[in-house]
């Protein structure tokens, strides 16, 4: 959405918790699984090397000019020179007096707020930096082909190697993969890398971050090898039922003589068991490229779904001339059907799509977000889509999708038939056309001058071709607000007329008249909801810029969250819809300005604690399991007598009310509107009883507590691998004499972290807080706030955080750091 638009990027999952919410309920997250990011990363390889270069860097904020060469001529002739640069990218610059950082690093979420930075990004103020690194290469890597990888620079850089100018990105959300190898030395003589981020520029309207915020990669392969997103083996069912693998291999000889290349592909199942395996043979010229092709077939594979996403790997191994280079590339087997008339049908069976939008920063951390994080998931919400809005995501998060069953409309960022639009579409084709999650291309997000024009169209179409010519298989769509209809009537200048699935976003009224102007064509809502709402607040108070948690405040574009959903419901035509947002997140503050800071979207704040809207979503969606909800808390002292309005969430079809053991009546459940009651305060213990058919399903309680009288640490989980990556989210909560958490709870809190570990970034989930994310303290919003601790490298043992505040006893938790086998690294 242009006018109003959190990540993955973030997720939930069943079975894993962390600290307790209102009336003691426990807020769902998952652990790490994912280590490294990558199959390839993870596994030994025949004749490759992946070698991870996030530590060890030096970082400069700001600008360092390159040199005074109007003074100098013979110094500005050799500036300008192939591998002569100036200033901080000259590899002989002193940078010892610059701080020391390890990647991910989002340098921007570390600036104060300032009201007069764009209110977009968060008021977070923006500009320039630099980051170097040194290493050393063996003899031995001679003649192999070295290429840096980075994985996302926000938002513009420069990347000079040894002195050369060797890469640039004009999109901070693609990856920059660099060929270094003739400009590599070796021995004892170092290799330099300067980074100059440029993140001035805005690419979108929310926040963006800055700095080289995804890992970093140095690649060693042999002369002969396969090209970076180089296989293409996404397995496909014939009109027989019998199921093959189609696979391509992008060869490269980077040698001065030709070379005959033995291909071997093998099909490995998820007990590593080879299912299929073939051959194949090319001739290369030197410096030439090419592509061979081998079909496997592979009898009655296990599938990918939603419930059991199984994964299998293709092994690719390319030898020549006595050396090898091999690549591991993870698959699914599933078939995909868009039906006009009904909707989604994954492996043949009919799947209503339960999505959220999100974009890619978290609390504390802003958009370099430990990969451990990525794993957290809206899975017990129900959710079983992810939208990547508006941009290519990590492809950390699309692992965890493929690893844990979540369907992905995978967007990228600029709409744009240009030479370089069309590059970085076909950089994200090539990246993620194998992934069984990715179920749909997004070309655009409400591009309101151009999505109902003839330009519009003749745009589409050019993107549409980059795509078609790399993978036929997913259908592509777009999120598009208006420009469908003239009069009612299809707009004959419609980009939706070209599209293969009709994207909508909002436009709830129009829903009939879109899908009857479009017959034959699938339809999906890309983009709905948009509901605004502050965690644990319960009545609105427009002076601090808080909002009541009912469902029941939304911008005029949008209905209230049940209302959109039950729309798209009801439309059996409708594959399904993606709501606005899984998270808060940085910029977009509506439907406030400064001092608010962030989006008030999301059916989960910031930090990843649920609000309201989460429950509904979960009470609307879930299916499987009983479900109920009941808010808000029973802390309302000064209110006594005064009618407070409750409600249950619930897929129950009867709830029962109680209060302090008096019922207060039991009514039906509407699946959309859900269940309400005005009762008037009275101190103790309300309680929810979810029955259906007389059964007795699920009970929920709130209850007033006492005052805070101590601090509570709730760590997501109890211990860390010590590979200087996992990082793990701590709870921190007030509670009362009884162990009950404090709702209510705003207190100062100050940390003390010791042991094999550090603490990374904080965060409170209030949209208006302007408290640093970096340091030692962090105030309790409505109850609850976050502490993120990450290991050490090579670290082993007890990790200690302790937490205190004035007038309550303090707390401690410990966390069993384990030895883990290093990451391939680059010393």
């Amino acid at each position: 959405m242009s006018r109003f638009c959190a990540s993955l990027v973030q997720f939930i999952v069943p079975g894993f918790s962390i600290g307790r919410g209102r009336s003691g309920c426990r807020l769902p997250w998952l652990l790490l699984i994912l280590a490294t990011g990558s199959a390839e990363a993870a596994s030994p390889l025949a004749g490759r090397e992946v070698l991870s270069l996030d530590w060890g860097w030096r970082f400069h904020f700001g600008d360092i000019p390159a040199t005074d060469f109007r003074a100098n001529g013979d110094e500005a002739q050799g500036g300008g020179k192939g591998a002569s640069a100036w200033g901080a990218a000259a590899p002989g610059y002193d940078h010892q007096s610059w701080a020391q950082v390890d990647l991910p690093h989002d340098w921007v979420v570390e600036q104060a707020f300032d009201p007069k930075a764009v209110r977009n990004q968060g008021y977070r103020p923006r500009g320039m930096a630099w980051y170097r690194r040194q290493f050393k290469l063996p003899q031995e890597d001679q003649g192999k082909q070295l290429e840096l990888q980075f994985d996302g620079v926000s938002t513009h850089c420069q990347i000079w190697f040894n002195g050369a100018l060797v890469g640039r990105n004009w999109n901070g959300y693609t990856s920059i993969y660099v060929d270094i190898s003739a400009l590599a030395r070796y021995g004892d003589e170092p290799n330099t890398i300067a980074v100059r981020d440029d993140a001035t520029a805005m690419e979108g309207w929310w926040y963006e971050g800055g700095g080289i915020y995804r890992h970093t990669w140095l690649v060693k392969r042999s002369p002969v090898h396969i090209v970076t997103d180089g296989v293409y083996a996404n397995p496909v069912k014939s009109a027989g039922g019998q199921w093959s693998i189609p696979i391509e291999a992008s060869l490269q000889n980077s040698s001065t003589n030709a070379s005959v290349a033995d291909v071997e592909v093998k099909v490995l199942d998820p007990a590593g068991r080879q299912v299929a395996s073939g051959r194949a043979r090319k001739k290369l010229e030197p410096w030439a490229k090419a592509t061979v092709g081998v079909r496997l077939k592979v009898r009655n594979p296990q599938l990918w779904s939603t419930s059991s996403p199984t994964l299998y790997t293709v092994s690719t191994k390319v030898s020549s001339n006595g050396q090898t280079d091999e690549t591991l590339t993870q698959c699914g087997f599933r078939t995909l059907r868009f039906d006009a008339e009904r909707g989604f049908f994954l492996n043949g069976k009919p799947l209503k799509i339960q999505g959220v939008c999100c974009h890619q920063d978290h609390a504390g951390v802003g958009v370099a977000v430990p990969d451990s994080l990525l794993e957290r998931k809206l899975q017990e919400m129900g959710t079983n889509a992810y939208r990547t809005a508006h941009h290519p995501p990590s492809k950390e998060l699309l692992d965890a999708c493929d690893r844990l069953g979540m369907l992905v409309m995978d967007e990228t960022r600029h709409f744009s038939s240009s030479a370089e639009g069309l590059r970085q579409l076909e950089w994200l084709v090539r990246r993620d056309r194998n992934r069984p999650s990715v179920i749909l291309l997004s070309l655009f997000n409400e591009e309101n001058d151009l999505q109902g024009t003839d330009r519009g169209r003749a745009i589409v179409q050019r993107m549409m071709a980059v795509v078609r010519s790399l993978d036929t298989t997913r259908l592509i769509t777009g999120g598009q607000n208006g420009g469908q209809l003239v009069d009612g009537k299809l707009n004959p200048q419609s980009v939706s007329r070209d599209l293969d699935v009709v994207g909508v976003n909002y436009q709830v009224d129009l829903y009939d008249m879109i899908r009857e102007a479009h017959p034959g064509k699938p339809i999906l809502s890309t983009e709905d909801g948009s509901q605004v709402m502050t965690r644990g607040v319960f009545f609105t108070d427009w002076q601090k810029l808080a909002l009541a948690s009912y469902d029941d405040k939304y911008p005029g574009w949008t209905a209230e969250n049940r209302g959109t959903w039950e729309a798209i419901a009801r439309q059996p035509a409708f594959a399904g819809g993606f709501i606005w947002t899984g998270f808060d997140y940085r910029g977009e503050p509506s439907p406030f300005g400064w001092p608010a800071v962030n989006s008030y979207f999301g059916c989960l704040d910031l930090c990843g604690f649920p609000k309201t809207g989460f429950y509904l979503r979960q009470a609307m969606w879930v299916r499987d399991r009983p479900v109920l909800s009941l808010i808000p808390h029973w802390n309302w002292a000064g209110r006594e007598g005064q009618p407070i309005r409750v409600m249950a969430m619930s897929n129950a079809k009867n709830v029962e009310l109680f209060l302090n053991g008096k019922s207060l009546g039991e009514k039906p459940v509407d699946p959309f509107r859900m269940v309400e009651w005005q009762v008037p305060y009275a101190p103790g213990r309300l309680e929810a009883v979810a029955r259906s058919d007389g059964k007795e399903l699920k009970r929920a309680a709130v209850e007033t507590t006492g005052e805070p009288v101590a601090l509570r640490l709730v760590p997501d989980r109890s211990s860390l691998a010590g590979d200087g990556r996992d990082a793990v989210p701590v709870t921190v909560e007030a509670v009362d004499a009884e162990g009950r958490s404090v709702p209510t709870a705003n207190l100062a809190v100050e940390f003390e972290i010791s042991g094999s570990g550090a603490i990374i970034g904080l965060g409170n989930g209030d949209p208006t807080s302007h408290e640093p994310e970096k340091g030692t303290r962090r105030s309790l919003f409505n109850g609850l706030a976050q502490v993120i601790l990450q290991s050490r490298r090579g670290g082993s043992g007890s990790l200690v955080l302790r937490a205190k505040a004035s007038g309550v006893s303090a707390a401690e938790t410990r966390i069993n750091v384990k030895a883990a086998a290093p990451l391939p690294a680059v010393d």
